[in-house]
């Protein structure tokens, strides 16, 4: 009898199946939409030769990603041929640093397409050009200023591409769940950012539910919206070392190279970042010892260790464990910048190492490697950060939690070890990276850049050159920049100059008179 009744329903919904596959394929022949697109389309898993391309539709459809590097000419084509709401299709075999064109929909509609969806894939690693990365902290409140911050971001954009854009956590409030993250965030970027630049997140405390009991759960299963909504390169396929976990990942672009990392869920039901011993912190320290020869090195996460803005790094016991037990990690291997949310506001220290103790305990004679501001605006004080070959020491930290969320500060604000601190102002930051030069501007919600710093590499050269008579030698400037060549007209990077018999020095200086390159042409018969 159990079988027979059983029997029953599996035949029945077998004809409900066989009614609702006649439905899409009429819809199908009828040259209809097969299904509503309610999410998306937005770029994942970006590589130099690849990327994912993601979208929801409210009810289930097939998969293809059409593209060219034309508009209007989307020749080529990628497919998943199962029936499926959450899409994701990997397109390969690109070029690299190259603009392609795409339309997402099923095998025979598009569900949107035109000049204004393309994206471009990521240069060789190692390649040196400017890139953009747009940094977000805290963003998904659905709230004025997170819409300001993002139109101001776009503005600033203007006709130049961004190479990606990364999440600082607590993406989509209150709990990270995924109606939240439909209203807060993919609804918010869905017309603009989403479907043009690659997005690599990293998860916040709200995005493991910021309910006690339920956080307690999430922190150790991952079982939130966060890991269903987002696809992070795992396998190294982006560069550095596969983590094999979509909790924390690393990536390159061109030449520097990035760590998004989890600092509030658990790694094997048991430690979290601040465990040293643990697996996240084992694998950090592979990753970074394998990408030494990187240009630049970027970490970030959610929970910044300095801060004291809506929440206070001496006191809250993530903050804390992390500045006391993780950070002297990140200096050691020479990591130039750390960027964290979670505080509602923009802080900014200095070039700075070695602080591990409370905020009364900095000392801005010892753990300062520059007393510069970095400004690079010739303000007294003010010239870039300057690292080299044998002194790669000093780390700039950066909280930027303002892209959506605005907060009160501390009694104790501003932080002693933050050289710029503003809570009043929503923002987000733009990272700006050109060869062996790096800058980063906080864009307000009102358009202004309140706060902005110059690092660089490597500069400060003094070169012995030889050549015989009537030879030509082309003299390079080390840095990025403006030019005053000594003595000549000339303002380009590069000059070309024949000098007489004997030794003649030429000199470059920026324009602020910060950094000095020498060249000594000795010419002999």
């Amino acid at each position: 009898m159990r079988f027979l009744f059983t029997l029953v329903i599996y035949l029945t919904a077998l004809q409900v199946f066989s009614q609702e596959v006649k439905v899409v394929q009429n819809k199908r022949y009828n040259g209809q939409p097969l299904a509503a697109l309610i999410r998306g389309p937005y770029l994942q898993v970006a590589t130099s030769n690849s990327i994912i391309v993601r979208w929801r539709t409210d009810t289930w459809a097939r998969s293809r990603v059409r593209y060219g590097t034309e508009p209007g000419k989307l020749t080529s084509f990628a497919d998943d041929s199962a029936l499926v709401t959450e899409h994701e299709v990997q397109l390969t075999n690109l070029a690299p640093k190259t603009k392609y064109y795409y339309s997402i929909g099923g095998i025979r509609d598009t569900l949107q397409g035109n000049g204004d969806n393309f994206f471009m894939t990521l240069p060789p690693t190692g390649e040196e050009s400017l890139y953009r990365i747009g940094v977000f902290g805290d963003c998904g409140n659905n709230s004025t200023n997170q819409r300001n911050v993002r139109d101001q971001v776009i503005n600033y954009l203007g006709q130049n591409y961004m190479s990606a854009w990364i999440l600082l956590g607590d993406n989509a409030y209150r709990d990270g769940e995924d109606a939240q993250y439909q209203a807060n965030f993919f609804n918010i970027y869905k017309n603009n950012l989403l479907k043009k630049y690659p997005l690599f997140p990293a998860p916040g405390n709200h995005d493991y539910h910021d309910v006690e009991f339920s956080q307690a759960v999430a922190q150790k299963t991952h079982e939130v919206a966060y890991y269903q909504n987002f696809s992070m390169p795992t396998n190294g396929e982006s560069g550095g070392v596969p983590s094999h976990t979509e909790a924390f990942y690393s990536f390159d672009i061109g030449n520097v190279h990035f760590l998004s990392l989890d600092s509030y869920g658990m790694e094997e039901n048991a430690t979290r970042m601040y465990d040293t011993t643990g697996p996240q912190v084992q694998w950090i320290k592979k990753d970074l010892e394998a990408n030494k020869n990187k240009g630049w090195v970027v970490a970030y996460w959610h929970h910044p260790p300095y801060t004291m803005g809506s929440h206070n790094s001496d006191k809250e016991d993530e903050l804390v464990k992390i500045r006391e037990n993780f950070i002297s990690i990140i200096e050691r291997y020479g990591v130039d910048l750390v960027l964290c949310g979670h505080s509602h506001l923009y802080e900014r220290s200095k070039l700075l190492k070695g602080h591990y103790g409370p905020e009364e305990s900095f000392d801005s004679t010892k753990q300062n490697i520059s007393n510069s501001t970095a400004l690079y605006n010739n303000t007294k004080n003010s010239c870039p950060y300057i690292k080299n070959e044998t002194n790669k020491q000093g780390t700039v930290y950066v909280v930027s939690g303002s892209a959506g969320q605005l907060g009160p500060t501390q009694t104790a604000y501003p932080h002693n070890a933050m050289v710029y601190s503003n809570n009043t102002e929503g923002g987000a930051v733009m990272l700006e990276v050109q060869g062996n030069r790096l800058d980063l501007k906080w864009i307000c919600a009102d358009g202004e850049i309140r706060d902005k710093f110059t690092m660089m590499k490597n500069v400060n050269q003094s070169t012995k050159l030889r050549i015989k008579e009537g030879e030509k030698v082309t003299l390079t400037a080390s840095f990025v920049g403006n030019y005053k060549w000594k003595g000549r007209k000339e303002t380009d990077r590069s000059i070309q100059v024949m000098p007489k018999i004997g030794s003649t020095t030429y000199t470059v200086q920026d324009e602020y008179s910060c950094i000095q390159d020498k060249f000594e042409v000795t010419v002999t018969r």
